[in-house]
């Protein structure tokens, strides 16, 4: 008998060591400083830990399958969503989840029963969430809360399963008081052991004086996803019987969190793509497990961690992930996967059309808008930037974090915009201005903007270095000028003063480094008067002057 331990005698994998190369070079190069990887790795701790603890509420109450079902659903959109900032937002999730539950479990019970009713008070419901985002952030953050219950009523539809009992509404509070408390828990351990960073808080744009006839956008979105909604339900029942969820489903995701027409018809255009490459994977995956077999779980939250890490990185991964998921739930539960294929992706599609359809012809919010909106508060917190630069540099730190806020907002608008650029260059017109421009303008300013802060942290009155005020005044006007641009006002010339050569200083000291900076935001606020003004039809009014020429000292 050989002396050599037993895992040496065991046959290797063929390609397995290139295989987890292979993984290990992909993950690098996707998520190279791994903070993707961190966020997936908490969430899905928590969604773990959620499923565990009521599959044991279950075993040891003989309760409904569709709790487990809520449970990861809760649990994985809750750590999307994340919790507020400050104990009251850390209390939100606990008061509002599990009295939203119950109401959601009461929804679907009449769904099953009364459909007709049931989908009414469920239209309903979904709208309101939206409505109420129009009186303040602690509104909106209820309201984005109270949408998790209903979505995961609709993940729950699953063909041959009936619904429990009014006894159980009981469970269901609890189930999402569990989902909320492991989510806290997760992140609150992984921000205090330095394993994610602790959340920014949520940029919140200035308020807005109201005026005239015009309805707000949280009106509008209300009133789309309840359009979309409703006619989903209707077209689900009539054409889809017993698999309507999935039409209802798909235009939820497509309303959802619409920013204007052309990110509705982008989701659209990427759940649907994000579907197909679902439903393949579902075909091969297909017959492989029977019903109620363990090894289909274990397979669902691979796919499920897979695709929460790569949804940082597009949207059209999640949408197949999760198709792929519910296809696999579908059989866990005896229902013929390749039988369900063709029928899940027509389901898909209409129910991507209907929230396209919904989001262009009720009172649509138009995409320019939005941009114009957004950039006009980046804008207005440089300003702010610039003021606190000048007179207050201890307050520097904090309107950072807002302008990188406000920058991660214009991030999420961009995918549909740099789509249409790719779309429109590669037809033949690669040099004129595009709105997704402004974007990547913008974008490039927080290098600056992080540069300025810091040097005025370390030195207080570098800003007062000679040369420095008068080039701050320049880049100050033209701050002014490109919010004007944006607005689409009239520009007007520059001032003679901005066209003084400053005065040189040593290369790489603070105040170069400074000047450097203003610099760069100066070539960037001139580069969005061109844009907007482009986008207007008029032409840019952006001269060069002389604060852009490098005049160093040789040290």
């Amino acid at each position: 008998m050989s002396d050599r331990p037993i895992w040496l005698s065991m046959p290797r994998i063929p390609y397995a060591s290139r295989t987890f190369r292979w993984c290990r070079s992909t993950v690098r190069r996707l998520d190279p400083d791994l903070t993707a990887l961190r966020a997936t790795t908490v969430t899905m701790a928590a969604t773990l830990a959620a499923y565990g603890s009521a599959l044991l509420l279950e075993h040891a109450r003989h309760l409904h399958t569709d709790l487990l079902i809520q449970a990861v659903a809760l649990t994985l959109a809750f750590s999307r969503t994340g919790p507020g900032t400050g104990p009251a937002g850390r209390i939100l999730p606990l008061a509002v989840l599990p009295p939203v539950a119950v109401a959601a479990a009461e929804t679907a019970r009449l769904m099953s029963a009364h459909p007709a009713a049931g989908d009414a008070v469920f239209t309903v419901l979904l709208g309101a969430t939206i409505a109420v985002r129009r009186f303040g952030p602690r509104a909106t953050g209820a309201g984005t809360l109270a949408v998790l219950p209903l979505i995961a009523v609709l993940v729950a539809q699953v063909p041959g399963v009936p619904p429990p009992g009014h006894a159980q509404d009981v469970w269901a509070a609890l189930v999402a008081l569990i989902a909320a408390s492991w989510g806290l828990a997760a992140r609150w351990a992984a921000e205090r052991t330095g394993f994610t960073r602790p959340a920014a808080p949520a940029y919140a744009p200035p308020a807005r004086a109201g005026g005239g006839r015009r309805p707000s956008a949280s009106t509008r979105m209300s009133l789309q996803m309840t359009g979309a909604v409703g006619a989903a339900f209707a077209a689900g029942h009539l054409a889809f019987p017993g698999h309507w969820a999935w039409v209802v489903l798909t235009a939820f995701v497509v309303c959802s969190g619409a920013r204007g027409r052309a990110d509705v018809l982008h989701k659209g255009v990427l759940r649907t793509i994000g579907a197909a490459a679902g439903t393949a994977a579902a075909t091969v995956t297909a017959g492989a497990f029977g019903a109620h077999d363990p090894r289909g779980v274990v397979v669902i939250f691979t796919v499920l961690t897979a695709a929460t890490w790569l949804r940082h990185f597009g949207y059209a991964y999640w949408a197949g992930g999760v198709t792929a998921v519910l296809a696999l739930l579908y059989g866990y539960f005896g229902q013929s996967a390749p039988d369900l294929l063709g029928t899940r992706l027509e389901a898909i599609a209409v129910g991507a059309v209907l929230g396209v359809a919904a989001s262009w012809l009720i009172l649509p919010i138009r995409s320019a808008d939005v941009l114009r909106r957004r950039a006009a508060d980046a804008l207005a917190v440089l300003q702010d930037v610039l003021a606190a630069a000048r007179r207050d540099p201890d307050r520097l730190a904090g309107h950072q974090v807002r302008f990188d806020g406000a920058v991660r907002r214009l991030e999420q608008i961009a995918g549909p915009l740099r789509a249409h650029r790719g779309l429109r260059r590669a037809v033949g017109r690669p040099h004129r201005a595009h709105p997704a421009d402004a974007i990547d303008t913008l974008r490039r300013c927080a290098g600056p903007v992080h540069a300025i802060a810091r040097r005025a942290a370390e030195h207080h009155d570098v800003l007062a270095a000679p040369g420095i005020p008068r080039l701050h005044a320049a880049v100050t006007a033209d701050l002014v000028r490109a919010r004007r641009a944006v607005g689409g006002r009239t520009v007007p010339g520059r001032h003679p003063a901005a066209l003084e050569e400053p005065a040189p200083m040593t290369p790489g000291s603070p105040a170069d480094r400074v000047r450097a900076a203003l610099i760069e935001l100066d070539t960037a606020l001139r580069a969005l008067q061109r844009i907007f003004a482009v986008a207007r039809g008029g032409p840019g009014p952006v001269t060069r002057h002389a604060a852009t020429k490098r005049t160093r000292v040789r040290a």
